[in-house]
């Protein structure tokens, strides 16, 4: 259980550019471009897996799909 890793969906940091839109002087041409982290949303809750209480690191996309499948359930 990383703590940068959704234990449901498998997703983890991904590495990308930043653009500092800065066109003036010798960057006329060129923006600077840095490196940087896209992290996902996790957090740490307790779900009802198989039939037995489990902590895990969850994105918020998981979790919020959890709800909507759960909620779904009920209402039927």
């Amino acid at each position: 259980m990383a703590p940068g890793r959704c234990d449901l969906c498998d997703k983890v940091t991904r590495f990308g550019r930043n653009i500092r839109h800065k066109h003036s002087g010798r960057w006329e041409r060129k923006a600077p471009r840095t490196n940087r982290q896209f992290r996902p949303n996790v957090h740490r809750k307790r779900l009802l897996i198989d039939g037995r209480w489990r902590r895990v690191n969850v994105c918020t996309r998981c979790l919020r799909t959890q709800m909507k499948q759960s909620s779904e359930i009920l209402s039927a």
